[in-house]
C-alpha cells in the first residue's frame, strides 16, 4: 500500500489494513501528523502532540502483535477541545481556559483510549461550543477544505474539517443544537448525535446540560458505528447517563431487516418527511440534493410518507431561551478563582470577577450569558424559561405522534450550504435561524445524524479534475429514542448504493 494513500482510508479500512499487517499504526500516525502540519492553515488543530501519538501507536502495534486488539486499536483520531484530557491542554476554544490542563480524562476520551485508538491532539471549536460556523473560537476560525473562504459549520467545525481534509479518519464532536450534524453536512462527512444519555457527559465542558451530547464524526456510517460502540455506555459519574447495557452499534448496522433482501435492504422502512422541513425558503440546491437522496432510499425499498412537526419554527426561540439559561448557570464557575484565566489587575473581589470574565469570554459567549441571566431573572422566569420548557415537551410529543406513522424522519440538515467566513458576523440571528432543522431533535433528546447527500451551490472543481460541483449537502435522519442502530443501518444502506460519502475536496 502506498503511503500516499493512507489518509484516504477510513476507520474500518485502516483497522483491516493493520489487521492484515499491510501497514502499522506508527506508519499511519506519522503520515497523518505530517498532513496535519502541512495543512495547519485550515485551523483544525489547537494542539498536536506527535510524541504522545507515536508512543500510543507503538503500543497499539505491540498489542496487535500479541493478539490483544479491537476494531479501533491503532486507529488515529482527535478530540474536540471541549473534552478534558489529562495529557493535553483543554481550552474549549476560549481564552478563559488558555493553558488549562485537566487532572483527568473525559469518559469518552478514556473509553476510546481503552479501545486502543491513538489520539493526535485537540481540535478547534466555537468557544464553549457556542456557534454554527467555528468563527467564535478565540484561536481563529476553521476553514472548510471544500472552499477555504467558507465556514465548516460549528461548533464541531475543527472535527468536521479535519475529517473532510483527510487529516484524520474520525474525530469526536458534541451536539447541543446541531453541532455534529450541521458541520458534518457543511463539510461532506457523516456524523451522529446519539440519544441524550447514550454517551457520558463526564469530563465534557458543559454548555447546556440538558442538551449536550457527545458523538462521532467520520466518513461513513460504518466508521461512526465503530466509534459509537466504544464511546457509549452507562457511566455512574454522569447523573444523566442512560442505564442501558453496552451496545454493538456496528452489529446493529449490519443486521438485516425482516423481509428485506440484497437489492432492497430497506424494504418495509417508513421514512417520514415533515412538511415543515421543506419550506419555500429552503435553498433550491439543498432541496434538490436531499430529494435525490430520498429517491435513492426509495430505490432501496423504503416508503416515503408525509408527516408534520407543527412546532418546528418554535424550536428556535425555545432553544435560544433554554440553552443560554443553562449556559448562564454552567459558566458561572469561570470566575478567576478556582482555575482558568484571572485578570492581572483589579481592585477587589467583585472587580476581579468582572474583569476576568470580560477578558476571558468572547462576544458570543457574553451574549448568551446575558440572555440566559435575563430569562432566569425574577419577573421573567415564568414568562420565558418556564414557557420554553412547556413548549419543549410539546415538541417532543410531536415527534412521538410522527413515529406512529413512520420509523425514521428525514429532511435537510440546514437551509443552505456553508456560507462564507464573516458573512453572518454582523447578524447572529441569521446563524441562529440556520439551526431550524437540527434544533427539534436536540430539544426532544432524540438521535439524529447527517449523511452526505450530494452537492449544492459553489461551482467547485472536483477532486478528480472532472465536472465542477458545489458545496456538500447533508441528509438528516432522525430516529426514536435509542434507535441509533436503525439510523446507522439506513445510512449504511444509502452509502452502499451511492458514493457521495467517498468524495473529497479538490487537491486532498
Amino acid at each position: 500500500m502506498s503511503a500516499q494513500d493512507l489518509h484516504h482510508l477510513g476507520v474500518a479500512a485502516l483497522a483491516q489494513a493493520m489487521a492484515d499487517k499491510t501497514v502499522s499504526s506508527v506508519e499511519v500516525t506519522q503520515h497523518l501528523l505530517a498532513r496535519a502540519q502541512a495543512l495547519a492553515p485550515l485551523g483544525c488543530f489547537l494542539h498536536l502532540d506527535g510524541d504522545a501519538a507515536l508512543s500510543a501507536a507503538r503500543a497499539a502495534d505491540a498489542a496487535r502483535v500479541s493478539g490483544q486488539s479491537s476494531a479501533l486499536t491503532g486507529v488515529p483520531l482527535a478530540h474536540k477541545d471541549i473534552f478534558v484530557t489529562a495529557d493535553m491542554p483543554t481550552t474549549a476554544g476560549s481564552k478563559m481556559l488558555a493553558h488549562y490542563r485537566s487532572p483527568f480524562d473525559a469518559t469518552v476520551v478514556a473509553r476510546l483510549k481503552a479501545a486502543g485508538a491513538v489520539s493526535l491532539g485537540k481540535l478547534n471549536c466555537d468557544e464553549y461550543a457556542m456557534g454554527s460556523a467555528n468563527e467564535n473560537s478565540a484561536y481563529g476560525p476553521v476553514h472548510n477544505p471544500w472552499d477555504t473562504q467558507r465556514v465548516p459549520g460549528g461548533s464541531s467545525g475543527g472535527s468536521a474539517a479535519a475529517v473532510a481534509a483527510r487529516l484524520l479518519p474520525a474525530a469526536t464532536g458534541t451536539d447541543t443544537g446541531g453541532s455534529i450534524r450541521q458541520p458534518a453536512s457543511f463539510s461532506g462527512i457523516t456524523g451522529i448525535k446519539p440519544t441524550y444519555g447514550v454517551c457520558s457527559r463526564y469530563g465534557m465542558i458543559a454548555f447546556a446540560s440538558s442538551l449536550d451530547q457527545a458523538g462521532p464524526m467520520a466518513r461513513s456510517a460504518e466508521d461512526c458505528a465503530l466509534l459509537l460502540s466504544a464511546m457509549s455506555g452507562f457511566d455512574e459519574r454522569d447523573a444523566t447517563s442512560a442505564e442501558r447495557p453496552a451496545q454493538n452499534f456496528h452489529a446493529q448496522m449490519l443486521s438485516a431487516r425482516e423481509g428485506a433482501n440484497a437489492s432492497q435492504p430497506l424494504k418495509g422502512l417508513r421514512i417520514g418527511l415533515p412538511k415543515e422541513f421543506f419550506p419555500a425558503a429552503l435553498a433550491a440546491d439543498v432541496n434538490g440534493a436531499v430529494r435525490n437522496a430520498l429517491a435513492e432510499l426509495e430505490k432501496l425499498g423504503a416508503t416515503l410518507v408525509d408527516v408534520s412537526l407543527p412546532r418546528t419554527e418554535l424550536s428556535i426561540p425555545v432553544y435560544y431561551i433554554i440553552a443560554p439559561a443553562e449556559a448562564s448557570s454552567n459558566l458561572s464557575r469561570f470566575d478567576g478563582v478556582k482555575f482558568g484565566h484571572r485578570a492581572a489587575q483589579y481592585d477587589d473581589l467583585l472587580d476581579m470577577y468582572k474583569k476576568t470574565r470580560a477578558e476571558g469570554f468572547g462576544a458570543e459567549v457574553k451574549r448568551r450569558i446575558m440572555i440566559g441571566t435575563y430569562v432566569l431573572s425574577h419577573g421573567y422566569y415564568d414568562a420565558y424559561y418556564l414557557q420554553a420548557q412547556k413548549l419543549r415537551r410539546m415538541i417532543a410529543d410531536d415527534f412521538q405522534r410522527c413515529f406512529t406513522q413512520c420509523d425514521v424522519i428525514a429532511g435537510p440538515v440546514a437551509p443552505t450550504v456553508a456560507w462564507k467566513i464573516g458573512e453572518q458576523g454582523g447578524d447572529p440571528l441569521q446563524a441562529y435561524l440556520a439551526d431550524i432543522f437540527t434544533l427539534p431533535a436536540s430539544l426532544a433528546g432524540l438521535p439524529g445524524m447527517s449523511v452526505p447527500a450530494g452537492f449544492g451551490a459553489g461551482n467547485m472543481p472536483s477532486s478528480a479534475g472532472g465536472t465542477p460541483r458545489g458545496m456538500p449537502v447533508g441528509l438528516q435522519l432522525i430516529g426514536n429514542y435509542f434507535a441509533e442502530g436503525q439510523l446507522l443501518h439506513t445510512a449504511h444502506a444509502l452509502q452502499q448504493a451511492t458514493d457521495w460519502h467517498t468524495q473529497a475536496p479538490a487537491g486532498i
